[in-house]
C-alpha cells in the first residue's frame, strides 16, 4: 500500500499539471480585446478596422491617426486576452509604418521585407478562455498592431 502511495505521489510531482487555478493577474473585462500587461493592470489596444488598398502588387492596411493612444513604455509587450470568438494562435502582430497621418502595414505577395512579416509571439493558456500573449523579441518604439487572421480587425498600440 505505501509503495502505491510512493508511486502515485512521485507520477502526480512529474506530471505537468494545468496550473489555470494559480492564475491571479487581472483578468479582461472585455472578451476578444487585447489588453497590454502593465504592471497590476491592464491598457485596452485601440481596436479598429483597417481599410484595404491596392499599391501596385501589393496590398496596404490602412488605420487613420498618426498614434495609437493605447502605449507601453515595454520593448516586449505582453497581452491578456479573453477569447470568445478569436483563436489565440491565429493573432499575428504588425510593425506598422506612419504614412500621410495614418498607421499602414503594406504586405506583398511573397513577404521579402522584414517589415511585411508577423512578428513572433508566444502563446500561454492561463485558464479557461483567457490566454497570455507574448512577444519573444524586443520591439522598437514605434507603432504596432494585432489581427486575427484572415479579418481587416486591428488592435492598435504603441511603444515609446
Amino acid at each position: 500500500m505505501t509503495a502505491r502511495i510512493l508511486l502515485l505521489a512521485a507520477v502526480v510531482a512529474v506530471c505537468p499539471v494545468a496550473r489555470s487555478a494559480d492564475y491571479a493577474g487581472p483578468r479582461p473585462p472585455k472578451p476578444d480585446v487585447p489588453y497590454l500587461v502593465q504592471a497590476d493592470k491592464l491598457v485596452e489596444t485601440e481596436k479598429n478596422e483597417a481599410k484595404e488598398v491596392k499599391v501596385k502588387n501589393d496590398t496596404a492596411y490602412v488605420v487613420s491617426g498618426a498614434a495609437s493612444p493605447a502605449r507601453t513604455p515595454l520593448p516586449e509587450p505582453a497581452f491578456v486576452l479573453l477569447t470568445k470568438d478569436f483563436v489565440p494562435e491565429k493573432i499575428e502582430l504588425f510593425r506598422m509604418q506612419v504614412r500621410n497621418g495614418n498607421r499602414e502595414v503594406t504586405l506583398g505577395p511573397k513577404r521579402k521585407r522584414a517589415e511585411d512579416r508577423p512578428v513572433h509571439m508566444l502563446v500561454t493558456r492561463l485558464a479557461e478562455h483567457l490566454y497570455k500573449l507574448e512577444v519573444d523579441e524586443p520591439l522598437e518604439d514605434g507603432e504596432y498592431c494585432l489581427t486575427p487572421e484572415g479579418v481587416n480587425a486591428v488592435f492598435c498600440f504603441q511603444i515609446y
